[in-house]
């Protein structure tokens, strides 16, 4: 949510930000908000004149009866009640007012980084860096899914019967690698100077609404029926809503949070081939970085987290790319985003297994989040970025450390994690060297 003295004071800003966003029939809201925020202090003025006409006739009600003029004490109370029932109209007005407001400005799109290119959608998101050199090797990459169930580490027929499409079970040393990729991140973060955190799962509608819009919402959140909570979609939900209503010390600035959770979405809409078996899930488990700063510092915090994306698949001899997502396809709190892609060496592109974000002061806005400063409290600002997603990741991970015999590499880093273990073999094998 944007300060509403942009569009008191520069609206043509503002509609500029949403054209290069591409929301034109946004624009109209910004001629709404200013009408009725022009509405709502010209009755904030009407009242606060009225209170203090209230205060001053009150005094001189007793003066008045002391005096023996009756008459006019009788006048004058009147006149009080009639100003306290004008202040109650006027109030009710103020809070009607401010909740429209509240809503239509809960819709404007924050204001883009300048350095954000212009674009409408992902199509036209721009290649920043490549990290790695991609491999093709020259034997077959299976889909995803038939690996892991040569490795016999899946079971989507179950999970298909137990819970419907979208779920899965994880077996065996797939398993226990999913699970060792979770603590190995955890551990690079720490080692990153990074606080690790357990967060609730679940949370209150103020606090979705707080964190993200309501088109994410719609189309992430799982509600739970007959209870203000919300399966959370990522740990940012929680990790950012911890601060809600919150007046940090400047001194104790930066927080610096790393989370786990498992994570539950909705993922609505028609998938392609390729955003099936493990790719596009409605739970799956992530580790993910959370960052509350000075607004002067949210630049700085920006580059370091995507930075710690890369160096975590690279630690793992997986190659990455990031990605400046354009205009059209950032979230509207978001001030600036990039994504973190690995490569396919069975597709021979790369594709998503993170994101970081910017959101400037959105959030704080939203969730009253401020730092007391030497001149007074103002907004903080929060980023956040995915550390590493399993079960996205583990695509990535099994296509670039397939072998041709059909074994899985494991990297040195993950070994103490899997017991020392350097390989994952097919279950043809495994049968074999029992």
């Amino acid at each position: 949510m944007i300060d509403i003295k942009l569009i008191r004071e520069n609206p043509e800003l503002v509609k500029e930000n949403i054209k290069k966003k591409f929301q034109d029939e946004k624009l109209a809201l910004v001629d709404e908000v200013a009408e009725l925020d022009r509405k709502f202090r010209e009755s904030k003025t009407r009242a606060d004149a009225l209170r203090g006409d209230r205060n001053k006739i009150s005094k001189s009600i007793g003066m008045l009866m002391r005096e023996g003029k009756k008459e006019a004490a009788e006048a004058a109370k009147q006149q009080v009640k009639d100003m306290e029932q004008e202040l109650l109209n006027l109030e009710k007005k103020e809070e009607e007012f401010s909740a429209v407001i509240k809503e239509k400005m809960m819709v404007i799109p924050n204001i883009i980084d300048p350095s954000v290119p212009i674009g409408k959608d992902d199509s036209e998101n721009v290649e920043i860096e490549r990290f790695g050199e991609p491999v093709v090797p020259d034997y077959e990459i299976p889909y995803h899914t038939d690996i892991l169930t040569a490795l016999d580490g899946i079971d989507l027929d179950s999970a298909r019967n137990t819970s419907g499409n979208g779920f899965y079970y994880l077996l065996g040393d797939v398993a226990r690698l999913h699970s060792s990729i979770l603590s190995y991140a955890r551990d690079f973060m720490i080692n990153r100077g990074f606080t690790y955190v357990i967060p609730p799962f679940m949370i209150h509608g103020d606090v979705v609404n707080g964190v993200m819009s309501f088109a994410e919402m719609q189309n992430m959140m799982y509600k739970i029926e007959g209870e203000d909570l919300y399966l959370i979609g990522t740990s940012e939900h929680s990790m950012i809503g911890r601060f809600m209503g919150r007046t940090v010390q400047k001194a104790n600035l930066p927080y610096t949070l790393t989370s786990y959770s498992p994570c539950f979405r909705k993922e609505v809409g028609a998938h392609g081939i390729e955003e099936r078996g493990l790719y596009r899930v409605h739970q799956f488990e992530k580790q993910e970085m959370i960052v509350v700063c000075e607004p002067e510092d949210s630049p700085y915090w920006y580059d370091q987290l995507w930075k710690n994306s890369v160096d975590f698949f690279r630690s793992l001899d997986i190659p990455v790319r990031t990605l400046e997502c354009c205009s059209g396809d950032l979230a509207d709190l978001k001030v600036k985003s990039c994504d973190v892609e690995a490569w396919s060496p069975r597709q021979k592109k790369y594709f998503e297994v993170g994101s970081c974000s910017n959101l400037g002061d959105a959030q704080a806005r939203r969730l009253g989040i401020r730092i007391k400063g030497e001149k007074g409290n103002y907004f903080a600002h929060t980023l956040n970025n995915t550390v590493v997603a399993p079960p996205r990741m583990l695509i990535a991970f099994f296509e670039n450390n397939l072998q041709a015999d059909g074994s899985v590499r494991i990297p040195e880093p993950l070994r103490p994690y899997m017991g020392g273990q350097e390989v994952i073999l097919p279950k043809e094998e495994k049968k074999n060297t029992l």
